[in-house]
């Protein structure tokens, strides 16, 4: 399974771990950048990796900055991705089974190193459920298309 990375300089660190641990579970990960805690600014790195997975290039993204918000906030505006804010196990779980989530966003600021992981696990290990939710995940697509829903 393929997996692109990215960061900015607050989720640098955390990064690193997540690309670590992917690569020794054996998937095929490409990492966006950036490559050091020097500044950088996450809408940079939000956008190529969520290129990506919109492309098809990656099947799934992961995504660190201090909180997770502003990086994730740019992965959802490329057509196509679904990047979710995960802090547990259960964020993965959910975010995966219920809205079909492609994109994993991580804060270094605010979730450890080994819960990251975990729920990393979880996230690429999780199906999505279809059914009732995929009704949901098509009227999302909608409104990304331009149409208004109300």
């Amino acid at each position: 399974m393929k997996i692109a990375i990215g960061s900015d300089h607050a989720g640098f660190h955390l990064k690193e771990t997540l690309r670590s641990w992917l690569e020794q579970s054996g998937y095929e990960v490409t990492d966006c950048g950036t490559y050091s805690d020097e500044r950088a600014d996450y809408p940079v790195f939000g956008e190529a990796v969520a290129d990506r997975v919109a492309a098809g290039s990656a099947t799934f993204g992961v995504l660190v900055c201090g909180s997770g918000q502003g990086i994730c906030m740019s992965a959802n505006k490329v057509a196509g991705v679904r990047a979710g804010i995960i802090r547990t196990s259960m964020d993965a779980e959910m975010t995966r089974s219920h809205n079909d989530a492609n994109v994993a966003c991580f804060g270094e600021r605010v979730t450890e190193p080994d819960v990251a992981v975990a729920a990393l696990k979880v996230f690429l290990e999780t199906p999505f459920e279809g059914g009732r939710h995929a009704d949901r995940v098509a009227l999302m697509a909608r409104i990304e298309d331009g149409e208004r829903l109300y």
